[in-house]
């Protein structure tokens, strides 16, 4: 996160192109080599988090000109609202693709089973550790190759995308803004940003809820494998919350668009009922039940604050007229407090973990492991979301004051652009 500091003060200095476009190699240089074996042992850690910490940076210097893209798509608000549904049922795919075509992949390095049951004499079955995957302290063995060569193929999936973006979409200067206005500058700006009302809620609340959805994430498996005796469904339930996820952000957009942005995040909280069910009673036909709400509850969570920010973007831009470049101000504030979520999960689950006694690697885990799972599943995930959902309560923007602020800003625009004939006008008379 200490990166996103810096790259919030470097993007409000070149075009949003060329952002991307710089950052694109060394994105695919730093992601392959995150998944490279090195052939030293000692600074193998050393080397692993220098280039994760690279592929994070990097990639919130393509994502937050890439999300901020959308105001300048177009001014309606029904167009933003419907390419940002759009993009977001393409990341959610991307995500299965992804995951589909490494897990394939790599397969071949994980065809052992990790746990199995031999029967021992005079006892009940018992469990016994078996080691996965060979120790792969070889940089040319067959695991470190598959893994390099499913990194390769990850990478050239981002650069076909990187190419259809720069191909596909052309970016449009601001059209509220005079000429003659000048951009905010950075630190004033984010003054600004820290400030505005609806912002400030609207960050609040989605911060809290993606922690819980972080969360959910992040122990799925581990609860599935531990917790739930789940173990060779875990990767059937991922493709499932996957799969619904991306079937239902068109739903959403439908949804929204007839009752309200604010409405419809009371479908966030769809997942907390099942998932306390599924902690309590682990069951197989509900974990699927609860992957697929899961998956529902997860295409709001990312669709909604996305959509959400452009109105207090219009919000923002109504109370200060004569400035301009504060998009990205927001955008990268916001892709910021996400990176923040998903530590803040992180820490969470890793706390939890290693306070109870989580060892990696073996069959069985503690009675302890086992209820932390629980509780960062059903209970923690469950209390961030309805805080989060509360706060959202006191968000002020409505769909009337939406529309008031699109009638607003389309008045502003005329005003603008009749001043800009003025000015040319002049100009044209005096020479």
């Amino acid at each position: 996160m200490c990166f996103a500091i810096i790259i919030l003060r470097l993007l409000m200095c070149v075009n949003f192109f060329l952002r991307v476009l710089a950052c694109t190699p060394f994105t695919i240089i730093s992601y392959f080599f995150m998944w490279y074996l090195p052939p030293f042992v000692s600074g193998r850690v050393a080397w692993y988090l220098t280039f994760h910490c690279l592929f994070q940076a990097l990639t919130t210097l393509f994502q937050v000109p890439y999300s901020a893209l959308t105001m300048f798509l177009s001014t309606d608000q029904k167009d933003r609202d419907s390419a940002t549904a759009y993009r977001m049922t393409m990341e959610v795919l991307g995500t299965l693709i992804g995951a589909a075509l490494q897990g394939q992949i790599v397969a071949s390095a994980h065809v052992s089973p990790h746990c199995t049951v031999t029967p021992s004499v005079n006892t009940t079955d018992s469990w016994h550790d078996t080691a996965s995957i060979p120790d792969p302290s070889d940089p040319l063995s067959h695991q470190a190759k598959v893994y390099m060569i499913a990194a390769g193929v990850i990478a050239g999936v981002y650069l076909l995308g990187i190419i259809v973006l720069f191909l596909g979409v052309k970016e449009r200067d601001d059209p509220y803004a005079l000429k003659s206005d000048r951009a905010i500058p950075f630190c004033k700006g984010l003054a600004l940003t820290m400030k505005h009302g609806p912002y400030v809620k609207l960050t609040a609340s989605f911060l809290l809820i993606s922690t819980a959805v972080q969360l959910e994430q992040g122990n799925f498996v581990l609860f599935c494998t531990h917790a739930a005796s789940l173990r060779n469904h875990f990767q059937y339930l991922v493709v499932t919350i996957l799969v619904s996820a991306a079937l239902s952000v068109p739903f959403w957009q439908k949804f929204l668009q007839r009752f309200g942005k604010k409405c419809a995040a009371c479908g966030i909280s769809w997942m907390i009922p099942f998932a306390v069910m599924l902690v309590t009673i682990p069951n197989l036909i509900l974990a699927y039940f609860v992957a697929f709400i899961s998956g529902l509850s997860i295409a709001a969570s990312l669709l909604l604050p996305w959509s959400m920010l452009p109105d207090v973007v219009d919000n923002f831009r109504l109370q200060n007229p004569h400035g301009k470049g504060h998009e990205t101000i927001f955008y990268s504030s916001y892709v910021f407090f996400t990176k923040m979520s998903a530590g803040i999960g992180l820490g969470m689950s890793a706390a939890g973990l290693e306070f109870t006694g989580y060892k990696p690697g073996i069959c069985r885990q503690s009675d302890n492991v086992i209820l932390t799972l629980k509780l960062l599943i059903g209970a923690v995930p469950a209390i961030l979301i309805l805080l989060g959902l509360f706060i959202l309560v006191f968000y002020p923007i409505t769909e009337e004051s939406r529309k008031e602020t699109k009638l607003a800003l389309e008045e502003l625009r005329r005003s603008h652009q009749s001043t800009e004939n003025l000015d040319s006008h002049k100009k044209d008379t005096s020479v």
